[in-house]
């Protein structure tokens, strides 16, 4: 209920209402305000202590003991509130519910009663008034409150201040390459720094990190994931799973190696594996055929059998292997593929590498090692969106050529299998042939590596071109 002027209860001041001047006569009652602050007589003898000794004009003990009351807290919350949007300091304010104290407080303040009810209404007017005319704050309601609580920026003034500081934050993004200028445009605008980080003080340090790590990204060798962030960040602990920085640098390490999105544990580690950084360095592997170079693979490739190399046997010097006479080695995407190759040429199938989807540390690394010494690579892969996002992350790390893998000979696959099922999933570039991607969406199906598996028999066989 709004607190309006009413008649003084008796007893208060021997009168049903008003007030009595020193002549005895008596004045309405004032509509917007009734002062009760009493005076303060001063110990015998002594001179009254100056109320206000640092010339602000506020009294500071009446006004702790006047609107500082606990049961006035919301009221002066409302008004802190108003001043921050710079609205004026009129009108009602309402407090639901209130309990005794507060409407005590409310009491004491204006010097009348609330009416009974469930609500409780104060106008600030009438409290600036109060103020004023007692000499608690000569400057009235707002003066009283910035001398209670401390100064009241203008959200306006806090908000460009804030936003400022972010973009102080946000300025390392600006040293990453070029490449990486579309992400940082996108964690700007999807606020995964902000959720992260949550103030532009602890943003700052986070984004440096980040962007130092992504700058020292791929790693190659690739290495533990500990290594890389002794080496490079604050410690071997820096991108733990679940801290900030480790969100934060794998969102940017997907972007530059393309690798798609998912969830769980297994696809956390092959995210971090795609840039090179690794639980360990034996549960990275990669599927081969008939490579030569080393005793083991020798014997293996004298067999015609596949071969699993982990990491750790790639990264060794006596683990290389050569470049075979023809200079070329062909990729394809399914392991399918591979079986089918040792088990119609056998020791006769040229040198063959499986990626199994995305490029492991362990393909990378291996790849990488072949094109340094000069061999062409030849890639197969999926005709759908899946699969030329996995050529193009290969092609992010290593040279390649596409092997079977253009619009033309997905145009005549496609022809000619019935039923192909329908593409799923968002659309790609390919840009090695940027008239597949057109091709695919003209036609909508997709044609997976074992429909087309006689023809890549076919080049791999004997007599091949």
């Amino acid at each position: 209920m709004e607190v309006n002027p009413v008649a003084t209860p008796p007893g208060r001041d021997g009168e049903g209402s008003g007030t009595r001047t020193a002549a005895g006569r008596q004045t309405p009652a004032d509509d917007a305000v009734v002062e009760t602050t009493p005076s303060v007589p001063s110990p015998a003898g002594d001179t009254a202590p100056d109320p206000d000794p640092d010339g602000t004009g506020i009294d500071a003990g009446r006004l702790g003991r006047l609107l500082g009351d606990p049961g006035l807290a919301w009221l002066v919350g409302r008004v802190r509130h108003r001043m921050a949007r710079g609205r004026p300091l009129t009108g009602p304010v309402t407090l639901a519910d209130p309990d005794a104290s507060q409407r005590r407080a409310a009491e004491r303040l204006l010097g009348r009663a609330p009416r009974a009810g469930g609500s409780l209404s104060v106008r600030l007017d009438t409290v600036d008034a109060v103020l004023r005319r007692s000499g608690v704050s000569s400057g009235g309601l707002a003066a009283a409150v910035v001398a209670l609580t401390g100064p009241v920026p203008l959200r306006a003034e806090t908000r460009d201040r804030e936003e400022r500081a972010w973009e102080e934050a946000y300025a390392p993004l600006g040293t990453l390459d070029a490449e990486m200028a579309p992400w940082a445009e996108r964690i700007r605008a999807d606020g995964l720094v902000r959720r992260l980080a949550r103030t532009p003080e602890a943003a700052g340090p986070l984004v440096e990190d980040a962007v130092r790590a992504l700058r020292a990204l791929p790693a190659s060798p690739p290495m533990p994931r500990a290594t890389f962030a002794a080496r490079h960040l604050s410690g071997a602990h820096a991108l733990d799973e679940g801290t900030p920085l480790a969100t934060l640098v794998l969102s940017g390490l997907r972007f530059l190696t393309g690798f798609p999105d998912g969830t769980g544990a297994q696809w956390r580690r092959e995210a971090w594996a795609s840039a090179g950084l690794l639980k360990d360095d034996l549960s990275s592997t990669v599927l081969t055929l008939n490579l030569r170079g080393t005793p083991p693979l020798d014997w293996m490739a004298d067999a015609g059998e596949p071969t699993v190399l982990t990491l750790r046997s790639l990264t060794r010097d006596t683990s290389v292997a050569a470049v075979p006479v023809t200079g070329r080695v062909h990729i394809c995407e399914n392991p399918a593929v591979l079986s089918a190759a040792a088990d119609a040429l056998g020791p006769a199938c040229p040198p063959l590498v499986c990626l199994q989807g995305q490029p492991s540390a362990a393909a990378l690394t291996l790849l990488r090692g072949l094109a340094a010494r000069g061999a062409g690579l030849l890639y197969h892969g999926d005709f759908d969106w899946g699969g030329v996002r996995i050529a193009t992350a290969l092609g992010r790390s290593v040279p390649w050529r596409p092997w079977r893998y253009t619009a033309a000979h997905y145009r005549a696959a496609a022809a000619r299998v019935a039923g192909a099922p329908g593409l799923t999933g968002p659309p790609a570039a390919t840009p090695w042939d940027p008239a597949l991607a057109v091709a695919l969406a003209e036609c909508g199906v997709r044609v997976e590596e074992e429909t087309v598996l006689d023809d890549l028999l076919a080049d791999l066989g004997p007599g091949a071109p």
